[in-house]
Order: structure tokens, then sequence, then C-alpha cells
């Protein structure tokens, strides 16, 4: 497959077998640590998910994960100070780039977690592996402790195609809304089928930096074209197993000009140019949504536009305070009508 292609891959709900008896009281916590890191038992797979933004679940419960949403998540954010265990000697841990720094190695460490209605939830390291190609990027493979069914599990959702998926740990906590914020020791554990993660393998890691920019902006604004989140609300509006095309002024990627497998630029048509904050100018939906469904869901943010951006790009409508300059990536998707 073409490096200029990207897909963006379809979501599958992996959720956790074992049940919870009812007053069921938490283990101590020496019992509990010694438990981490166990291999981890067998799952059902439930069909039905978008692009999710950090790829973890949304709750324990059968019925938290029979009706996932996006916007809520088991683990939200993990703090690198004070953690519950760790390798000893190391009081604390340090992110440099794409990888966690303590010691000689951070497997075993507990870290204090917080999932995203505000409690506490502890996250352990159990293995770590510098990624092909990237030794300065790591992949993680954690597990959060499940207060439901009082064992380790892993938070990241699971599909077909990465059963057992890991976690980049990137700086930085995102809300339900999908916006980044810079939290003082705090970092956000980015499981592998998730978007958090996809953009950074995509070549937007917001540790780097291109001709002395930082990529931060880039990484955040690849994460709302990738869930084709317009209004920059959280609301994503694509569907499973849809392919895009993705290219931006920075020397990353770049169009793709001559037809390869399973993608045809004589069949596709420009969707939208993104910046952090979700599009800044559009010209059409993902999914054919007519434009004025968006324009209701954050009205006052699109005007009606013309605007040329070149290559044959140009908008139908676009950000009411901002010019369409601002929009970092530019995506592409397979033709369809046009709303």
């Amino acid at each position: 497959m073409s490096k200029r292609m990207r897909w963006v891959v379809s979501m599958c709900l992996l959720a956790a077998a074992p049940a919870f008896a009812e007053g069921a009281k938490s283990l101590p916590a020496a019992e509990r640590y010694a438990k981490r890191c166990q291999p981890q038992g067998p799952s059902r797979i439930i069909d039905g998910q978008g692009t999710m933004l950090w790829g973890t679940w949304s709750g324990w419960t059968d019925r938290d994960q029979r009706k996932a949403t996006e916007q809520k998540s088991v683990l939200v954010s993990a703090s690198l100070d004070g953690f519950a265990q760790g390798p000893e000697g190391v009081k604390s841990l340090s992110l440099e780039g794409g990888h966690l720094a303590g010691g000689k190695s951070v497997v075993g460490a507990v870290l204090q977690g917080t999932a995203s209605d505000g409690q506490p939830v502890e996250v352990a390291i159990c293995g770590e592996e510098p990624a092909a190609g990237d030794p300065g990027m790591v992949w993680y493979r954690i597990q959060a402790w499940n207060q439901v069914a009082q064992e380790w599990s892993n938070p990241c959702v699971s599909t077909g195609d990465v059963p057992n998926p890991r976690a980049l740990a990137l700086g930085g906590v995102w809300d339900e809304k999908g916006a980044r914020r810079d939290e003082a020791g705090k970092i956000t554990f980015a499981c592998e089928n998730g978007v958090l993660s996809k953009c950074a393998r995509w070549g937007y890691k917001p540790w780097a930096s291109r001709d002395g920019r930082s990529l931060a902006d880039a990484h955040q604004a690849c994460t709302r074209m990738a869930r084709a989140d317009y209004c920059g609300n959280g609301k994503s509006h694509t569907q499973e197993k849809t392919t895009i095309e993705y290219y931006d002024s920075l020397g990353i990627s770049a169009r793709t000009t001559k037809a390869v497998p399973g993608w045809d630029p004589a069949r596709a048509s420009f969707e939208a140019t993104w910046a952090p904050d979700g599009a800044s100018c559009l010209a059409r939906t993902r999914h054919q949504e007519p434009l004025e469904a968006i324009q209701k869901e954050c009205p006052g943010r699109f005007q009606k536009s013309t605007a040329e951006l070149g290559d044959g790009d140009r908008c139908a409508i676009e950000r009411t305070d901002r010019t369409t300059s601002k929009g970092m990536l530019r995506n592409r998707v397979p033709s369809g009508p046009a709303r």
C-alpha cells in the first residue's frame, strides 16, 4: 500500500466476559498488585463502533460496553509522580519524546490514573516495545484495575485486526470534546485502535517538530480529521471501514496522483481542511450528511464560501472566525454526491 494512502480503520468493541459478584470487596493493595500483568482471558467481540479518540473502553460493565460512547473512557490520564508501585529505587517517571523514562525499565510500575468521570483508576505497565523503525517511540502493554470484575484488564478496545492492542504515552490530557490541554505530570495512554495513537503513527507525532515547528497542533488537527469531528465538539461523523486520503502543507504527507490498489484519485473528492479545533472549510461531509445539518450542530461557526484552495480543492462553507489557510491538513474521500 502506498505510504500516501491512509485508512480510517473499522472499530470493533471487545467486551470483558467476567461478571462482578454483587457485594464483593476490593482486594487489598498487595494482593491486587501481585495479580497485575497476567495473561488476559478470552473475550467476546461486539461490532458497531465508530472511530474512537482514546481507543479505550467507555466503561467496565456489560451495560456500559453494550452502549459504548466515544465521549467516555475508563482511562483518560495517568500521573507520572507518586505512583503506587514502581521499579526498585524509582520514585517517578518522565516523558521524553515518545517514551517514558525512569531507571532501566518502567515495566512493573503502577500509575495512578483517572477515568472520564473523575474516578481514580490504577494502571500497570506490563511491557514495552520500541516501534519498528523508530526506537524513540515506544509501545506499552498496559492493564488497568477493573473495579467491576475485580481483576486487571486491558483498557484498550480490541478489534479483529488488533486483538491485543498496546498504547503510546502522549503528553497532555484530552477531554470528552476531543480538546487537548497540558497538565503538569499527566500523560495519556493512547491505545492502538484510537485516533490519538493513529495520528502519531501517520507521522504527526506531537512531541516532534518539522522545520522548527511543533507538530502538536498538526496531531490535534489529525484527530479531528480522522473522526470527522467537524464542529470540534467531540462528535464523530465517520463510520467503520471508511477510507480517506490525507495530505498537508508540512511536507509529511502528499496527495496521491496515481491510482494504487484500493484508491483511485480520479474517483476521489475533497472533503475538508482541518485545524486543531475542527474543520475550517468543508466541501462535503464524509457520509453525505447535508451541510446544513453540520451548520445546525454548531450554529454561527460556518458561512457559505467559494474559496479556492488549489489543486481542485474548493470550500462550500468555511469558518466565520478565521481564513481557510488556518487548516493544517486536508483530506479526500471516495466520490459520492456532495451535500
